[in-house]
């Protein structure tokens, strides 16, 4: 079963456009992606547009032909044959303000910047983070993993994520590193959906 919560944050990338954020209204679930009913989101205008959705659902995450009209986000073109990133645990959309460092893979070293933004989505195996450093519209190329500090409904929550995929001011991690006591909170945050 695929399903993409209320709530969750797509992104549409429109040719010759800036990709645009689309918030969910209401839960949609199929079998499979390519039976995935239109999508209800809010939308910051009413301009009809067709691109390419990151479509974040609990299957995982991937990408779809799709058009924008009258509030509904429909799957267009052939049905996807990839799932970028599977998800096997529990897990959360939300927003979650967090700071952090991130460490750069750089010549001839590794160079730290510091990064402000929120977690968007949460589960017990990692997160993805959406943020950027205090002179950027983007995250740094390179980002090889990021301490966060994230303000979660149980208190802060200290991590090590280790970068899985990162796009402009998006990074997908992995946890290589979380304080036991805040993994206990975690794991009961995400099952009480």
């Amino acid at each position: 079963m695929v399903t993409v919560p209320a709530g969750s944050t797509l992104v549409l990338r429109c040719p010759g456009e800036q990709p645009v954020t689309l918030i969910t209204l209401a839960e949609v679930s199929a079998a499979f992606v390519a039976e995935l009913p239109p999508i209800p989101v809010l939308s910051p205008d009413g301009t009809r547009r067709f691109g390419i959705l990151e479509l974040v659902s609990s299957a995982g995450v991937t990408w779809v032909e799709a058009e924008l009209r009258d509030g509904l986000l429909t799957r267009t073109g052939d049905p996807p044959t990839d799932v970028v990133q599977r998800r096997g645990a529990p897990r959360r959309p939300g927003a979650y303000a967090a700071t952090g460092t991130v460490e750069l893979d750089t010549e001839p070293g590794r160079r730290l910047v510091a990064v402000s933004g929120q977690v968007e989505d949460v589960s017990t195996s990692g997160l993805l983070l959406r943020a950027t450093p205090a002179d950027s519209v983007h995250l740094p190329p390179g980002i090889v993993r990021t301490l966060l500090h994230v303000s979660m409904p149980w208190g802060d929550m200290t991590a090590t994520v280790a970068t899985v995929d990162q796009r402009a001011d998006q990074l997908r991690g992995t946890y290589e590193w979380m304080d036991p006591a805040d993994e206990e909170a975690l794991r009961a945050f995400c099952a009480a959906r």
